[in-house]
């Protein structure tokens, strides 16, 4: 059954900075609007009445003023909406408060996210991900609960004391929920370290894709990869995270991974929760940060996305040389502006269209480029009858020569340091460094 809903932007410059917004990086109304109804699109939400209303005064109470409340309550009525979206963060009380004066649901921003991955996820993980973010919500707004929270159970004995209140209870067992999921998780961040580590005993690159959501991360992975990732116009299209191996046209094998997107004003316990997800991020070997380049705040979004990589640890991409930036959706831009970015883009930036695939034979030579930079040409003597060898030159390194005579195979390859040590303490000294 879709909902009927009011959804509302409060514009005031007070609630951009309790969300830490800077002024500089501070989205537009028309761009946060247009957002707020996406995201509503993407639960499939149907929207009876959406404005921005402008707050000279934030109150602690109700956020909005009395005159603000009654219009919308009107508003409400009007259209028989069950529903009203704040795209902001309301304090419990704020929430609490709004609910008994319109006489219906009200969530934030943050909530309208929680339930599209609800939505979303269909992994074990995902959805584990999800519980463990939307208890730490709920649990800061057990207020919102009605009176029943007040009331008191009575201690054993006559001595017993008045006894725990319901709102106590309620915050124990959700706490004793939280430390279940979190055991639940670290046991499956345990599995992905297992498979990590054996990644890394077979050592093939990974390279993971990041970006505002919509930016078309899972469009342009099938297009590499051949892969059917969920692909749609819509936010948070992805969420549990897909990894594909793909071979270069050089003959190196990498690993592609495509994340969940990001968005502005992302709550830090969302992105903490996702953690176990996000650290193929975190160890990926180059990080492909994929733009819509179209889009007409794409260097905010390339901030939001910054804030939340340097929150993970992930050094900031003008420091990082491995991390580079693909300016996608470039099928969209006129084409003045389309001949401007293919004229200015620097060595880290790539211009490319997942759609009909343009620049995507530069991306795979920006990667090879970067992973050369990491590789040394080895020469090796390998006895015929050891093909052991020679078969593990072929799986980890690329090969650029290979001869034979009576007794030898000699190859020519190129390896990082750590396969070629490696490979000496599987085979011994049988190589030379010959340079790049």
């Amino acid at each position: 059954m879709v909902e009927d809903v009011v959804v509302l932007h409060p514009n005031s410059k007070r609630i951009s900075s309790q969300n830490n917004v800077s002024k500089v990086y501070d989205h537009s109304v028309e761009a946060q609007m247009g957002e707020l109804l996406n995201l509503t699109k993407a639960i499939s939400l149907n929207v009876k009445h959406s404005e921005a209303v402008t707050l000279k005064n934030v109150l602690a109470s109700t956020l909005f003023g009395p005159g603000v409340i009654q219009r919308i309550r009107s508003i409400i009525n009007d259209t028989i909406s069950s529903l009203v979206v704040v795209n902001c963060s309301l304090t419990p009380i704020q929430q609490r408060n709004l609910e008994v004066a319109w006489g219906c649901k009200v969530i934030d921003r943050t909530g309208l996210i929680l339930e599209i991955f609800g939505a979303r996820a269909k992994t074990h993980e995902g959805r584990l991900q999800v519980e463990l973010a939307s208890l730490s919500f709920q649990r800061s707004r057990l207020v919102r609960s009605w009176t029943h929270l007040e009331r008191q159970r009575g201690g054993a004995g006559f001595l017993g004391g008045p006894g725990e209140r319901q709102i106590e209870l309620d915050r124990r067992q959700i706490d004793s929920k939280i430390k279940y999921i979190k055991l639940e998780l670290d046991r499956v961040t345990k599995t992905r370290l297992l498979h990590r580590s054996s990644r890394s005993k077979k050592p093939v690159p990974v390279v993971a894709f990041v970006g505002y959501t919509n930016a078309g991360k899972s469009t342009l992975f099938n297009r590499l990869t051949g892969a059917n990732v969920l692909a749609d116009d819509m936010l948070f299209a992805t969420l549990d995270p897909t990894m594909r191996r793909i071979e270069l046209p050089s003959g190196r094998q990498i690993v592609l991974s495509d994340t969940v997107g990001f968005v502005s004003n992302l709550p830090t316990h969302l992105v903490a929760a996702f953690r176990a997800t996000l650290e193929d991020v975190i160890e990926a070997d180059i990080i492909v940060h994929i733009r819509d380049i179209s889009h007409s705040e794409t260097e905010l979004q390339k901030f939001d996305v910054e804030q939340v990589l340097n929150y993970l640890g992930v050094q900031d991409s003008k420091e990082n040389s491995n991390t580079i930036e693909v300016l996608n959706k470039a099928d969209k831009l006129e084409l003045e502006e389309y001949q401007w970015h293919k004229n200015n883009v620097s060595d880290n930036k790539i211009l490319v269209s997942a759609i009909n695939g343009k620049g995507c034979s530069m991306f795979y030579d920006k990667i090879d480029q970067l992973l050369g930079n990491t590789e040394t040409r080895y020469n090796f003597q390998i006895k015929l009858n050891n093909g052991a060898a020679i078969a593990w030159l072929h799986e980890n390194g690329i090969i650029k020569e290979k001869s034979y005579n009576k007794s030898y195979c000699f190859i020519e390859a190129l390896l990082s340091l750590k396969n070629v040590k490696r490979f000496g303490k599987k085979f011994g000294d049988l190589q030379t460094a010959v340079g790049k």
